[in-house]
Order: structure tokens, then sequence, then C-alpha cells
């Protein structure tokens, strides 16, 4: 049978049959069962004496697998509910977990009063939701009343997952992220390592912190760039700005429950909200001094797991942002060093992003996760568990590995080594810096403060996505001391540390940070990120080592590191009286901490970007090899053929049988034909879609045509053929770097050909395009008329054989349309050819000697004009004008 069409219609219905059965197989396959929750209110008791009764709110989600499977507790961050991690809820049941997500108490529809994660509030909550999953039928057991569980979640609920782990041994692992090691540390900083007695206040963190717990926040606000009801643990995988639903469920005892609708709220839940009021006192009075009592640190270090040591003994995945002003990396280096301690495994990630936004890897985060459940929760054994663990990364590292190359959005690699080496690094290098003693001052009241991050609006000053920050320091405020140009690049990887000398009197509140300067007007602050001190001044100078902020960054060959110290920050508690010390270098050694362990992918273009063009180079071998077969069967044949076509050396352009389609199979140009000689200038006429411009393309050589051939002088024309330097051409609008004057557009154009400077013949163009002192103007200055001058004289530039324009005309008014009448016709009439495309019958007709007429791809007519003009009358007695030639010719009334 032969089928119609021939062999590349048979191809398109052998590729159309099997595209549409892979597309109904496709639709039609069965797809997995998708998660479904069961919300649920679970009763607890909790309370140092056990007498308060709480609902919660949570949702079970069974495996979608069925059977029994290990269960995962998803907790969610301070400020949200379980509807803020219901989509990572339902990713992990669809692996084959039971999982179950609620509300903590004073969150969400629970009742009761938030207390921080307290052992004897959340942590006895959770050792119930425990409870509740042992008695599932779906949730895999290791004894009676055991289920097999693990426990993640960010930032509040990070925490909870660790201080879960250390009261309750049903626990078998745990994956906290973007959270806490000691809360007390986390809001009063001190980088001298007095602890938080010393430290200085986070004011703004604190009282977002307190301000979300107080009630629901206005909407748009979210993590990563401010704040949502979704909470400040927001920036954990599957975690979406869910808010708070509804209203509290009832309940017998939840003393921070909301009035109902209509009965306004008494004062006591105005000033502290849903939270216990011990919490409320502590912040109350914190708030107020700006400083850390005792009393303070010990209730938040009573929710913290620097009060359990020795107590977390199983598997542990930390994940931290490594753009974190609130619970900074050295959080859980903190948390890594206790559980390790225990033999416990334990391995670390430091992302990309955080509570300061940048990106927090969801996707790759999550996936992460997964696995490490996978590992712990769904082997037999720990044997098991840890002969499935080899191989692994215990130390991960985001980091920037530019911009992918379709795309041009930034792409994270991830640096992983076998070791944690903690933030002191497993190598360590000295960098000297200097600079001389200099007074700074404290101004009254705090204000103006420097900027190093804005919490909870992390993205104001850090460019979208990246690990690095613009930071703003007030002059007179702040001492800097830099280092050389370094001479190589500097991988930086954990804590640096610098001494430095405090002189005056009293107590001073500092911050110490670390830029990166390349020489430009603002240096780069990693991470946004500073280290609080607080030190008592003397004359004779106070001596300090200050712990700079944890990072990852690499410094440039060429770059140099500068240590600031400054008076104020924005987001601290910093005194209100003046006062003016002088900050000098207690040691001219910056030391650098860095993991060489850390291997990170390569970061160069992806394979199919050198494949391809390798490919390319293999396919035109291909098409030389058949191209000179056939130059060889041609010549067997007695049908060889030379480059230059006799006798036409000196005819400049000569066209035969040209023919092109369009991808519809519609042909744009079909079976052209005509030549034009010296001293000729040639219209080009037809009306729209005739097929112009698709021939004055392949004439330049920007597409090959699909039947017939094109000579200049000659030479056939292909692209990059040496002969198209002989042709001139403007076609299809003029295209200028605008910022460039119109002269430095030419000059940059000529240099581009790599022709000689003397060849340009730039003064002549310039006298032709006629724009005066413009040239040296701005292009993006110019008017549409200016542009269309400067676009003909780059095509004279070299005085071409050849001319190629279209459209020359437009945008010029009547006396600069004369004056180009003149050029055209004096550029031909000096040996060369001109050819013109114009919509402007009149003015073909004033300037072209020939013309050729287009219709509908194909040659109507050629010739002289006064040929065509002779040849036609006038029907109201007057001569013929071109216009009437032209309608006549492509068969339209006039």
């Amino acid at each position: 049978m032969r089928f119609t069409g021939g062999r590349r219609a048979l191809v398109v219905a052998v590729a159309l049959v099997i595209l549409i059965g892979g597309g109904l197989t496709w639709a039609l396959w069965p797809s997995g069962a998708s998660a479904k929750g069961q919300d649920v209110a679970i009763p607890v008791v909790d309370g140092p004496a056990d007498d308060q009764h709480v609902t919660i709110d949570a949702t079970f989600f069974p495996p979608v697998s069925g059977g029994k499977a290990p269960a995962v507790l998803l907790a969610h961050g301070f400020g949200g509910s379980k509807e803020s991690v219901r989509d990572q809820a339902e990713r992990l049941a669809g692996r084959g977990y039971a999982v179950l997500t609620w509300s903590a108490r004073g969150f969400g529809r629970s009742t009761g009063e938030i207390a921080l994660n307290s052992p004897d509030y959340e942590v006895k909550d959770v050792r119930q939701l425990v409870d509740w999953l042992a008695k599932r039928p779906e949730v895999r057991l290791d004894g009676g009343g055991d289920p097999r569980v693990g426990i993640t979640g960010g930032s509040y609920g990070g925490a909870i997952a660790l201080m879960a782990a250390a009261y309750d041994s049903r626990i078998d692992a745990i994956a906290p992220m973007v959270t806490w090691h000691d809360l007390a540390d986390a809001l009063f900083p001190d980088a001298t390592g007095k602890g938080p007695v010393n430290g200085v206040f986070k004011k703004m963190w604190a009282g977002i912190f307190f301000s979300t717990g107080n009630g629901p926040l206005s909407p748009g606000l979210s993590p990563g760039g401010g704040l949502t009801s979704g909470g400040l643990g927001g920036t954990g995988p599957g975690s979406t700005a869910g808010g708070t639903v509804g209203g509290p469920l009832p309940s017998g005892g939840g003393r921070g429950d909301r009035p109902p609708a209509g009965r306004p709220m008494t004062a006591q839940q105005v000033r502290c909200g849903r939270f216990l009021p011990a919490i409320c006192d502590m912040y109350q009075t914190v708030a107020e001094t700006g400083r850390a009592t005792p009393a303070a640190v010990e209730l938040l270090r009573k929710s913290s797991p620097v009060s359990v040591p020795e107590k977390i003994r199983i598997p542990t995945l930390l994940i931290q942002g490594q753009r974190d002003s609130l619970f900074p990396l050295g959080q859980a280096d903190a948390n890594a060093r206790a559980i390790a301690a225990t033999g416990a495994p334990v391995e670390v990630a430091w992302i990309n992003g955080g509570h300061d936004g940048g990106d927090s890897e969801p996707d790759w985060a999550g996936d992460r996760v997964s696995e490490w459940f996978d590992r712990w929760l769904k082997k037999a054994d720990a044997e098991g568990a840890a002969a499935g663990s080899a191989g692994t990364a215990a130390f991960t590292v985001s980091r920037d590995g530019g911009r992918d190359p379709g795309t041009r959005r930034p792409v994270i690699v991830h640096a992983t080594g076998g070791g944690y080496p903690g933030l002191s690094g497993s190598a360590r290098t000295t960098v000297a810096i200097s600079g001389p003693d200099q007074q700074v001052a404290n101004p009254p009241g705090g204000s103006p403060a420097a900027i190093s991050s804005v919490p909870g609006f992390g993205g104001l000053l850090s460019g979208a996505g990246g690990n690095l920050g613009v930071a703003l320091d007030v002059p007179g405020q702040a001492a800097a001391f830099q280092s050389a140009p370094l001479p190589r690049s500097t991988q930086v990887t954990g804590s640096p540390t610098v001494q430095i000398r405090v002189y005056g009197t009293g107590e001073a509140t500092l911050f110490a940070k670390l830029y990166d300067s390349s020489g430009g007007a603002l240096a780069v602050l990693p991470s946004s990120l500073v280290a609080p001190l607080r030190v008592t001044a003397t004359e004779a100078g106070t001596p300090v080592t200050v712990t700079l902020p944890a990072i990852d960054r690499r410094f440039d060959a060429g770059h140099r590191l500068r240590v600031v110290v400054s008076t104020t920050d924005l987001g601290y508690a910093t005194p209100a009286a003046p006062a003016v010390y002088r900050i000098g270098l207690g040691s001219p050694g910056l030391t650098l901490p860095a993991d060489p362990a850390l291997d990170a992918p390569a970061t160069g273009p992806a394979w199919w970007t050198w494949a391809m063009p390798l490919a390319a180079l293999v396919i035109a071998a291909m098409l030389l090899l058949t191209g000179r077969t056939r130059r060889a069967e041609r010549a067997e044949r007695g049908e060889s053929r030379t480059e230059t076509e006799p006798g036409h050396d000196d005819v400049p352009l000569v066209i035969t049988g040209l023919g092109k389609r369009y991808s519809n199979g519609e042909k744009a140009v079909d079976g052209l034909s005509f030549r034009v000689e010296k001293g000729q200038v040639l219209g080009l006429l037809g009306p729209n879609g005739a097929g112009k411009t698709t021939t004055m393309r392949m004439l330049m050589g920007l597409i090959l045509p699909d039947e017939g051939e094109i000579r200049i002088f000659g030479h056939p024309v292909v692209p990059g053929a040496p002969v198209l330097s002989r042709l001139g051409s403007f076609v299809e609008g003029p295209g200028f770097l605008p910022h460039l004057t119109g002269r430095a557009n030419l000059e940059l154009y000529w240099q581009a050909t790599g022709r000689p400077a003397g060849d340009a013949h730039l003064e002549e163009a310039l006298e032709i395009a006629g724009l005066g002192g413009a040239l040296d103007r701005a292009v993006r200055t110019y008017s549409q008329g200016m542009r269309q001058r400067l676009a003909i004289a780059q095509a004279m530039l070299g005085l071409p054989d050849l001319l190629v324009l279209d459209e020359p005309t437009n945008g010029l008014d009547p006396p600069q349309i004369a004056e180009m009448r003149r050029v055209l016709k004096a550029y031909a009439a000096r040996g060369r050819t001109v050819i013109v495309s114009s919509h402007l019958l009149g003015e073909v007709e004033q300037t072209c000697s020939h013309v050729v007429v287009m219709h509908r791809g194909r040659l109507v007519s050629a010739g002289p004009v006064s040929d065509l003009l002779g040849a036609t009358t006038s029907g109201n007695g007057s001569g013929p004008r071109l216009e009437d030639v032209f309608l006549d010719l492509i068969g339209e009334s006039r």
C-alpha cells in the first residue's frame, strides 16, 4: 500500500498516533490516592499540678498506602495553626506515614494559654498526643502504648520537637528546623560569651513574638519578608499562611480563651492576649528595661533544650537558616553539640533562608526530612537504620550556584561533608586588619540607629533569595577596620573572631559586623547579621574577644574584609543616654574558620550547554561530508559548478528561482528571479505579505532559502559568506545601544566587523546622517527620524557596493526625504547599487531607476520605471503614476 503524501506524511502520522496514545494512557492511568485529613478534638490535661483541661484541635492523616505505618507529629510555627502545615502533612501521608497536625495551646481553635513550649504545658500536651497515636489502628507500635513516631516542625514547632524528645522516650527521631537551643540567649545575645544576663535585648523580634501571640495580625505579611498568621515558623517546608481558624473549641479551663463575640475583653486579655500571665509579666519587665532579669532567663530556659542536657538521645536532623537574626546558626550548633555528646546520630544542614527571608528551600528541606524519617522510622531496627545512613552527609550547606542559563533564576547548590566541624571550623586562617583608634558616639535616645536587618521584613534590604544584605551605618557611630585586598578567594564557614579594645567609662552597648567590601559604594553584610555585645569601658581600654555571626561565604580575591563596630542597631535596645567611646584593635588578626572537607558540586553550565555545541559540530561535519559527496556525484555527471559563476562577477545581484515556505507550508516567496546591475536604484514593491522582507532577509544571509539561489557579484549567499562584506543593509527598524552616543554606536558597530578603522569612511557616513551636534548625544534622546538617519548612515559604513534599505524614509520630514533622495541617487551614480523597499510609491517613482513588483511571493513585473510608466495610460488624460501601474499589476481597483 502506498501512503498518500509520501514518507514525511507517514512519519507525521505515526508521531501523532504515538502522541495521542501516550496522552490517553496518561489521562486514563489510575492516579495515586490523595491524603485526606480527619479533624479531631483531643482533650488533654496539663499544668504544673495537672489540673488544667485543654482541648487540642488536631487533624489526622492516615497513610495513603494503608496498613500500619510509622507516625509523624507535625508542629506549626509561632502564630500559626495546624492549617499552616497541611501541605507538608499531605506529602508525608503520601509517603506512607500516619501524620498528626495540631494547633498548639493558645493558637488556632485550641484552648489554653501560650506557655512557650514549657515542660508543664505544651510538652505534656505532646505526650498525650503520642498516647492518642498509640491507640490508632493505622499506627505501627514498638510496644504497648509505644508508637513508632517522629516529630518535625519549624521555629516554635522545632523547639517542641526537641523538648518532647527530651521528656518522652517513645519518640524515635526528630527533625527540628530554624529553632532555638536557648531562648534566653536568642533574645538576649552577647558576643563575648557572658550569657543573656549581660546580653543585648532583641526588642523588635521580641515585640513581634509577643504581638503574634497577643491577637491576629493584619494580613499580607509573611515570614521571609514579614509575618502572617501562618506564623514565625512559616519558613519550614510545607508551611503555608494558613492562619487561625474560627474561634476556640469548647473547653473547661483555658484562661486565655477570647470572650464570645460582643463581650468586651478584660484589661488582662488586652495586655497579655493568649499568653500565660507569668510570661506576659516577664515580657513587660524586660521590654521596659531592655535587660534580662535572672527570673526571665530562668523562665525562658525552662522552655529550651539547654535545660535538658544529655536527655535528647535520638537521631536528630537539624536544619537551620543562614538568613536568620532571630535564631542564628549558633543555636543549631549548640543543639548539635549537646545531642552528639550523648552518642545519638546528628546531621546538620544550613539552608539559604530563615526568619529574615532568602530561599528557605521548602522542597529540598521537605525531602530531607522525609528521607530522615524513612531511615530512622521505617527501618526494622537501629542497626538497619545505621546501615542505611552509610554515605549520607553529616553536614550540608546551601550555597549560591549562580543563575540557571535558561530561566536566569538563582540556583542553589549543596556542599556536603562527612562530619560537622562546628562554628570554629576544621581549619582556620588569620587575615591582618588595620585601622586607627576611632571615637564613636551613642546618640541620645539611641536614634538614629544603624540598620542591619529589619525583623519581620527581611527582604527589604537584601536581594530576593540572596544570602547577603546591605546594611546602613550612621556616620560618627561606627569604627571600621579593614584588610588589604585578598590575594586569593577565601571561603569562610563558621564564626570569625576579632579582638578589640573599648576605651572610655561606663557600660557600652556595641554591635560588631563583618563586611565584604569590593571597593564599590556599598559593602555587603553577609546574611545581614550582627554580633551584639555589652562591655564595661575603661580609660586603659577593655580588651574584648568578639565572636562574629556564623556565616558561609566566599570572599573573592581583590575584596577586602571590613570589621565595623557600631553603637546602635535598629533591631536591639540601646542606652538612651548619650556617650562617646573610643574603639581600637586589640589584635591585628581576624580569625576565619573554614571546612575544607565540604564538597560543593560544580556550578558551571549544565551538560547540555557543552554537549549541544559538540553535537552541532558533528552535524556540521556530516553536512559537509554530504555536500562533498553530492558535489562529487555532480562532477561525475558533468554538472561541475564553480563557486563564482562565470559572467556574473560584475553583477551586484542575481536571484534565480528563489523560494521560501512558512512553517505551515504556505509559500512566502515562490520562484522569484531578477537581476540588478551597477548604478541602479531598484525599488522593491509589493503589498503587505508580498514577501519583500523575507526576500531581503535571505539576501542578507539571515535565513536560508528552501529553493533557488542568490548570488552577489557571482558568489552564492550563505550565512557568513565573505561576499556579504560588500553589502550594507538596514532592515526591520534600527537597533542601537540607547546609553551610547550616535557616534559611539557607529564606531562600536564597525569595530564588531573586525575590519580596519580606515575602511569605515565614518565621516562620509556621518555627513549623510546629517545629525550635527546630536551625534554626540545619547541615542535614547533621539526622535524616530534621527534614529532612522543614523541607521542609514550605519548601513553606508565602508561604502558597500550593494546597499539594501527597508523603508528608509520612515520618520523623516519632507526636506529630509528630499535630501535622502539626493543621497541615494548620488550613491548609485558612483557605480554602486541601491535596493529600496518602500510603501511611498511617489517617492519610489522619484528616486528609483528600476522596480521589481511582487505579489503573494511571486514576481509580477520588473524593469525600468520609465518603461512601466510608458506602457500605461491614465484614465484622466494626465501622465500615468507609478501608483496606478502598481495597483493594476497586483489587481487592485483604483
